[in-house]
């Protein structure tokens, strides 16, 4: 009897330390911070604050100054952008973070990814929605091949969404040719 008095109290003082501290890195890890992010962010040409940044997973870097990059934005909701970012050598993995943007960002046009021009005339279209293409992924060591469908009409240099074929995978890639589209791994 005593046994099945034990076990809730031990299961129960295990949750409570491990919820004590959740943004506290493992030994070795130092915790990503918004200060970081934000940092990173002015960098490729958004302007915001740490206060701005939401990290929605507790990030962790082998060391303490990673070199981050932005790899994708896009727009999350009305008022917020949603930000996948990695650190440059391999000192972290990929994450993701939003970012809360004032109307005055908006109006400003911080809500819109570096390489989206806004409203494009329909005729420089190259891509249409519903027709194949290819979409070309891309990492340090790997080039990837994938037979994809459009789902958004693009001109060179905008980015859309694509599916595989089968639609089971979706992409965001940036619009290089003709029915070539480029994307990151």
């Amino acid at each position: 009897m005593l046994k099945h008095k034990i076990i809730p109290a031990l299961i129960l003082f295990a949750l409570s330390a491990a919820t004590a501290h959740p943004a506290a890195a493992a030994a070795g890890r130092n915790a990503i911070t918004t200060e970081q992010v934000a940092a990173a962010l002015s960098g490729a040409g958004m302007r915001i604050s740490p206060q701005q940044v939401v990290l929605l997973s507790n990030v962790v870097a082998t060391t303490g100054a990673p070199a981050l990059r932005v790899e994708s934005m896009e727009r999350w909701g009305d008022d917020r952008m949603k930000v996948r970012m990695n650190c440059a050598s391999q000192e972290c993995l990929p994450f993701f973070v939003a970012v809360n943007l004032g109307k005055d960002d908006l109006a400003a046009g911080m809500g819109q990814p570096p390489l989206s021009t806004g409203r494009i005339d329909p005729s420089s279209y190259v891509v249409h929605s519903g027709s194949p293409a290819v979409l070309l992924l891309e990492g340090d060591h790997m080039h990837i091949r994938v037979s994809v469908i459009c789902l958004e009409n693009g001109a060179p240099g905008q980015i859309i969404r694509v599916a595989t074929r089968d639609r089971r995978q979706t992409f965001t890639a940036q619009v290089a040719t003709r029915d070539v589209l480029k994307g990151g791994l």
